[in-house]
């Protein structure tokens, strides 16, 4: 795979005759990716787990928001995989709304579902993450795995610091996630690792139209320590 190519160490020097290489290859992926979803209009990221089974509460919730989405004139952005990212491109599809997938090549995976519309293939995850944020007004996450929370944490990070101003990030399934926010408060804000007002930074409900409703009604994020952020 390319992101396991770029990361592997071969040995002194061997960067000189593959890395720069690489970089071009890395430049076509954003390039390819800013030129197929500039003019998608206003759209939300959803996330979930591949591995969320057909017909089962999480997977319908995932067709439900995509829904919501579509009816509400919104694009709605996955991982373009199975599971629940087949379940809210399939809800957008039904709610006849612009469905797109952001694909990565693994072993493990089939390529792209039959219900994206828009579909792009990324070699490399750092290039695709890039998408999920610059052209999502906010997520929302539906119960998952590593890659959801690596998503959902770097999504945390960027509004944390500002990189984002305006980015609501809304969690779907009180019961998945509340162990993990009390993890957070428990342990993360007691020791002093997080501040207690990050926890603001995310929102979890249980019901699909409420998660839609929260993550379209969202300001943009203050400014740090109230001043204008630069440009």
């Amino acid at each position: 795979m390319s992101d396991q190519h770029l990361l592997d160490t071969k040995g002194p020097g061997q960067f000189v005759h593959t890395d720069p290489w690489r970089v071009l290859r890395i430049q076509s992926e954003f390039v390819e990716g800013f030129g197929a979803l500039a003019d998608i209009g206003k759209a939300v990221s959803v996330f979930g787990s591949a591995r969320t089974k057909p017909g089962s509460v999480y997977y319908e919730m995932g067709v439900d928001v995509g829904r919501k989405l579509a009816e509400a004139g919104v694009a709605v952005i996955t991982g373009g995989g199975p599971g629940s990212m087949e379940a809210a491109n399939r809800g957008t599809v039904e709610g006849n709304g612009v469905s797109v997938g952001l694909g990565i090549e693994l072993p493990f995976e089939q390529g792209l579902n039959q219900w994206v519309d828009l579909g792009i293939n990324f070699r490399y995850f750092f290039a695709r993450k890039t998408m999920f944020v610059k052209y999502a007004q906010g997520f929302i996450v539906l119960p998952g795995g590593l890659g959801t929370l690596d998503e959902l944490f770097e999504a945390m990070v960027l509004v944390q610091t500002r990189k984002v101003t305006s980015f609501p990030i809304v969690l779907l399934g009180v019961d998945f996630w509340g162990p993990m926010i009390d993890w957070i408060k428990g342990t993360l804000v007691a020791e002093g690792m997080v501040s207690e007002k990050d926890l603001d930074l995310i929102q979890v409900v249980d019901d699909p139209a409420e998660a839609v409703e929260r993550v379209l009604r969202a300001g943009p994020v203050p400014p740090l320590n109230g001043e204008q952020r630069p440009e």
